[in-house]
Formats: C-alpha cells, sequence, structure tokens
C-alpha cells in the first residue's frame, strides 16, 4: 500500500476514534440510569417496528392464501361438476348402448327369420311378374340390408361414445383427487399462516406493554436526572457565593497591592511586573473532547460543554495548575469527586479552576497548594462512562474555554 494512502487511512481512523471518544463522554452529561433506559426505550421501539412490519407480512400472505383458498373452492366445485357430468354421460352411454345392441340383436333375429338374404333377392327376382314387382322387391331387399348395416353402425357409435365418456370420467376423478389433494395442502398452509398472524399479533401486545415500560422508566430516570441537577444547581450557587466572596477580597488585595506598588514605582522608577497567566495541563492525556455548545445525545438540548475532557487511566495524579488554594471539595451525583481550587487574580480576571469525577483527594479545604503539586486522582464517578478528568476553568465566577490558558 503507498505510504500516502496508509496515512490518510490512519489520519481518518484516528477522526472516527475521536468522534467515538467524544460521543462517549457527551454521555456522561446523563446518569447511567437514563443511559440504559433510553436504551431500552430506543431498543423496545426498533423491537415494536419490527414487529408490526413482521405481523404486517403475515396478514398479507395471509389475505392472498385466502383468495387462493377461495379459488381452489371453486376450482374443486368444477371438477366436481365436470366429474358428476361426465359420470351422468357415461350412465347415458350405456342405456344407449344396450339399445343399440338390442336392436342390432332384433335385425339378426329378422333376417334370420326370413331367411338367407341372398337367396331371398334371387328368389324375388325370379317371381317378378313384371318390372314393377322386379323394383319393388329389389327395393325390399335393400332396405333390410340397410337396417342390418345401420344397426351396426350404431352400435359401434355407441361403443366409441362410451369410451370417451368413460375416459371423461377417469380424467375427471384424477382432477378432483388431485385438487383436493392440493386444497388439503393449502388448508394446511392456511393453518400455519394463520398461527403465524396470531403468534406475531401477540408479539406486538408484548412489545407494546415492554415499549410502555422503557416509557416509563425513561420517564422516572429524566426525573430522578432533573432532581439531581436541581441539586447540583443548588450546591454550586453556595459556591459561587464562596468564590464572589473570594474575588471581592482578591480584588481588594489587588487594589491594595496596586498602590503599594505604585508608590514605589514613583520612588524607584518603576519596573515590570509578572503578567504570565498560563496554566499547566491538569493531567498527561490527550483532549478527548473540547470546551464548546453541542446537542445533548439523550435530552437533546443545545447546552454547553463547560470544559475539556482529558482521557487518562483512573489513579493517574492530577496536579495543581498554577499557585492557589483548594476553595472546597465535595461529591456530587452528577459530576462525582469535585475539587475546586482558587488560582486568584490572573492577567485581571479571578480564576478558579474544577476538577471532576475524581476517584480520591490529596488535598483538603482550605489548604494552599503549588503548581505541578499531586492534588487527587483520576476516576470515573459521578455521571461517567470511564476514566478521565472534566476540567473547567472559571473567571470571574463563569466557565470559559481552558485553552486560552494553556
Amino acid at each position: 500500500m503507498p505510504t500516502a494512502n496508509a496515512g490518510e487511512l490512519r489520519d481518518k481512523q484516528q477522526k472516527v476514534h475521536r468522534k467515538v471518544e467524544r460521543a462517549n463522554h457527551d454521555l456522561d452529561e446523563s446518569s447511567a440510569r437514563l443511559r440504559q433506559a433510553t436504551q431500552a426505550l430506543s431498543h423496545a421501539r426498533e423491537q415494536l417496528t419490527e414487529a408490526r412490519a413482521e405481523l404486517g407480512d403475515v396478514r398479507a400472505r395471509l389475505e392472498v392464501a385466502r383468495q387462493r383458498d377461495e379459488e381452489m373452492k371453486a376450482a374443486l366445485a368444477a371438477a366436481e361438476a365436470r366429474l358428476a357430468q361426465a359420470q351422468d354421460d357415461v350412465a347415458q352411454g350405456k342405456s344407449a348402448l344396450q339399445d343399440q345392441h338390442e336392436a342390432v340383436v332384433d335385425a339378426i333375429t329378422s333376417i334370420y327369420e326370413q331367411g338367407d338374404p341372398g337367396l331371398m333377392a334371387i328368389g324375388s327376382l325370379m317371381d317378378a311378374q313384371s318390372p314393377a314387382d322386379l323394383t319393388r322387391q329389389h327395393e325390399a331387399n335393400s332396405s333390410i340390408m340397410d337396417k342390418q348395416s345401420n344397426a351396426y353402425d350404431d352400435l359401434q357409435a355407441a361403443e366409441v361414445l362410451l369410451k370417451v365418456h368413460e375416459n371423461e370420467v377417469q380424467e375427471a376423478t384424477a382432477d378432483v383427487a388431485a385438487k383436493r389433494q392440493e386444497a388439503a395442502d393449502h388448508l394446511v398452509e392456511m393453518q400455519q399462516l394463520t398461527q403465524e398472524a396470531l403468534d406475531a399479533k401477540d408479539k406486538v401486545k408484548g412489545l407494546v406493554g415492554d415499549r410502555k415500560d422503557a416509557e416509563a422508566m425513561a420517564f422516572e430516570a429524566k426525573q430522578k436526572d432533573k432532581k439531581a441537577l436541581a441539586k447540583l444547581k443548588r450546591q454550586e450557587a453556595k459556591i459561587q457565593r464562596l468564590i464572589q466572596e473570594a474575588i471581592r477580597k482578591a480584588r481588594e488585595r489587588a487594589r491594595r497591592k496596586a498602590a503599594r506598588e505604585a508608590r514605589k514605582a514613583a520612588a524607584h522608577g518603576g519596573g515590570p511586573v509578572d503578567t504570565n497567566g498560563l496554566l499547566m495541563h491538569p493531567v498527561s492525556g490527550p483532549i478527548t473532547s473540547p470546551y464548546g455548545y453541542r446537542i445533548h445525545p439523550i435530552y437533546h438540548y443545545w447546552g454547553l460543554h463547560d470544559g475539556d475532557d482529558f482521557g487518562a487511566p483512573c489513579g493517574a495524579p492530577l496536579v495543581a495548575v498554577r499557585n492557589g488554594k483548594v476553595l472546597t471539595e465535595y461529591y456530587s451525583s452528577v459530576w462525582g469527586n469535585r475539587l475546586y481550587i482558587n488560582l486568584g487574580m490572573v492577567n485581571g480576571k479571578f480564576i478558579t479552576v474544577i476538577y471532576n469525577h475524581l476517584s480520591r483527594y490529596a488535598v483538603g479545604s482550605g489548604q494552599v497548594v503549588r503548581r505541578g503539586e499531586t492534588v487527587g486522582y483520576v476516576g470515573t464517578t459521578g455521571w461517567s462512562t470511564g476514566c478521565h478528568l472534566h476540567f473547567t476553568v472559571m473567571e470571574n465566577g463563569h466557565p470559559v474555554d481552558p485553552m486560552k490558558y494553556f
């Protein structure tokens, strides 16, 4: 494979991997209970859709089978009617054959009673007294011979016709038997389709119940999440008051410090003030989901992902990004173990950083920390799908993009 193509494939693979990681981290903004309930509801809806489609397919096939059943019944009735007609024709043919047989017997009997037809014809010619007598005798003899010939012809015709009708009876009998067997086989198919339709209908009923249960579970999970979020807001409101008080004090200290430095500058000619506001990374690991607005994967609202997610294994050390003082640490059902550190005034703004989802703390409230000092360890507590750090930077109590400080 060409090197360029291999590189492109690696880039695509990395992009897909980042998208998957981002999707997983987005799910951190909802509880595992809600994620499971939402997945169950989605699965129940998919199953119900499939079951309804299956039921519709079975019903359609059953309707076709019913139409075919009506056609087969009509065909069987027609075949039975043809058989009955053929049997009636045979009966009539046998009767006609019997009549023709009797006619032949009568003709033969009459001839033998009158004598040999050839001798009778010669005798008649010898006894004729006139040409007219000769003509009448000849016609009489011809009539006798014609009757005999006709009787034989009619008998043969009756035999042929009877054979035709008997063949028709055999064909009609075979046709009726075949159609009866076909109807019996079709009846079995109808019974199977009917049972399939009943089973599919029962399945739909069951899945409707499952969907309702899943909807109820999802609703309950959302309500619990809303309560957890409301509790979190109350906790954050208390901490926000602490931050605002710290901001007020920091500004007062900064004002006094600025006044002192101004006096010193006036006395000694002034000098530069260190305003380096860069922070070090809180953990060794890539940013898997950055700060920014996005659609919540479950609630579907447009909301702020108020920090950077760093991918790191559980237990990895978390460090202070700058000198500061621990404001508070507490557990939230949403964010898990949280750690707030005030960094003081940085470039004219009061900075507070928040570490979320910690497995445990290494420092406590009121403790002064130095840049690079271990303050806690990576975990997956709270609403989290895996080990990582959700790191938030706040300017004067409001979240901002941490990247501007790194």
